[in-house]
């Protein structure tokens, strides 16, 4: 069993998720490999509404698996976003889920490739 802030995880399995579940967190770190801009991100991550990418984004801050770097030398602001040590550690694991993801949309004939 693991804690986190006295929040309990059955199993190491549980624990990963808290990190990377939902239906967008792997989308934003697998896409946040190379540092980008939020426009950037966003382009990037089409389906997301933006109330929900500033959310998600927030999280992944708070798990301390990417930082957040204002830059207020110019107008326009300018925002950018990376991974952080910790965040790194996962894009093995971030890669093996897409490639996964890509081979079982070539297998599958009912995963229609857009």
């Amino acid at each position: 069993m693991y804690s986190i802030e006295n929040k309990r995880y059955p199993c190491s399995t549980s624990l990963t998720m808290k990190y990377i579940g939902g239906k967008w967190k792997a989308v934003i770190l697998i896409n946040l490999i190379e540092k980008k801009r939020y426009s950037e991100l966003r382009k990037e991550c089409l389906l997301i509404t933006e109330r929900t990418l500033s959310l998600q984004l927030k999280e992944l801050e708070a798990d301390g698996l990417i930082t957040r770097t204002v830059y207020t030398s110019k107008p326009p602001l300018k925002v950018d976003y990376e991974l952080t040590e910790f965040g790194k550690t996962l894009i093995p694991l971030l890669k093996a889920i897409a490639q996964w993801g890509k081979e079982t949309a070539g297998k599958n004939d009912k995963i229609e490739i857009l």
